[in-house]
């Protein structure tokens, strides 16, 4: 609820993503007039058109606008006090993080946003200057969003979320795996750097808890579950006990992985830039975060799921 007790109208951009459907989702539980923008064509992608009418049916709104015409964006922003955007940026998928230049524009002209959460939800962009090529371009564009978002003097909240769990968790931490072996396993490096792993669900929680909390207006909020602040061994051991036997074990050095990694196409070598810096160099969990930045202290009331009952759905 807002701060005067009655709902925000919440607009919702790229609902129909990986995390934009439970971005969608939580702004309904959580009682939100929820807009969904969509492009005015669709063709024939059955699935997308689904899951706006499941979300049409629980109450949102569906908003037909673009990215390739401005005014429609204006007009979308126009009728609510929130925009949250979820759109790509994820180079094997589709890398648009830099669109959203056009989205900040509109929300300057309207002028009615009361509250901007840009495309984030991963590693934050302003402690990775020293980031790898070619990798640095997600965290390079997300900066570039970011200071036009503060030179056009919009509010808004930044959600730094790490690793999504279904990718990192479900792949024991290997790129390229989403499913946990009952084998073997390929530990990078020693396996001991901490990784902070989040439910996507609990990503989308906590991000519309933040959106209309003065606590986070024009702050960068980090979910940082105190549970799944872990290393590669330690999930890989949390998985053996459920499965009752120790993986074979293999070690990939810094080395050998840089070295598979420049032998990959563009899209993959961007992931495994981050695979690398999460992975090799600790970079997620090397620095403290103040508790009222943190988003399992500023909301406690929110259960997250932690590392090992996430794990447990693939036993």
């Amino acid at each position: 609820m807002g701060s005067m007790g009655k709902p925000n109208k919440v607009l919702v951009i790229g609902g129909t993503g990986y995390l934009g459907k439970r971005l969608v989702q939580a702004s309904l539980n959580s009682g939100h007039d929820t807009y969904v923008m969509h492009r005015p064509e669709i063709g024939v992608d059955i699935e997308k058109i689904q899951l706006l009418l499941s979300f049409k049916m629980q109450g949102a709104h569906l908003v037909s606008a673009s990215f390739d015409d401005y005014q429609s964006l204006v007009e979308a922003v126009r009728l609510v006090d929130v925009v949250i955007c979820a759109i790509s940026g994820v180079h094997i998928r589709s890398h648009q993080i830099l669109l959203q230049l056009k989205l900040v524009q509109a929300i300057k002209e309207a002028g009615n946003v009361k509250r901007f959460v840009p495309s984030e939800f991963g590693t934050d962009p302003a402690r990775m200057e020293d980031a790898m090529e070619p990798g640095r371009i997600t965290f390079d564009d997300k900066m570039v969003v970011r200071r036009a978002i503060e030179e056009a003097g919009i509010p808004f909240t930044y959600v730094t979320a790490n690793c999504f769990a279904g990718y990192f968790l479900g792949g024991l931490c290997q790129p390229g795996f989403i499913l946990p072996s009952r084998e073997r396993v390929t530990l990078l490096g020693d396996g001991n750097q901490k990784g902070i792993y989040v439910d996507e669900d609990d990503i989308a929680a906590y991000t519309l808890k933040a959106i209309d909390d003065p606590r986070t207006l024009n702050k960068t909020i980090y979910v940082k579950p105190p549970k799944n602040v872990l290393s590669q061994r330690e999930v890989v051991q949390i998985w053996e006990k459920y499965i009752g036997k120790e993986l074979q074990k293999t070690v990939l050095s810094k080395q050998e992985f840089l070295a598979v990694m420049k032998e990959q196409n563009y899209a993959e070598q961007v992931g495994l830039t981050h695979y690398y810096h999460v992975c090799y160099e600790g970079c997620l969990a090397s620095f403290e975060v103040d508790d009222d930045q943190e988003a399992t202290k500023l909301y406690p009331e929110v259960r997250y799921t932690t590392v090992e009952e996430y794990l447990k759905r693939y036993v």
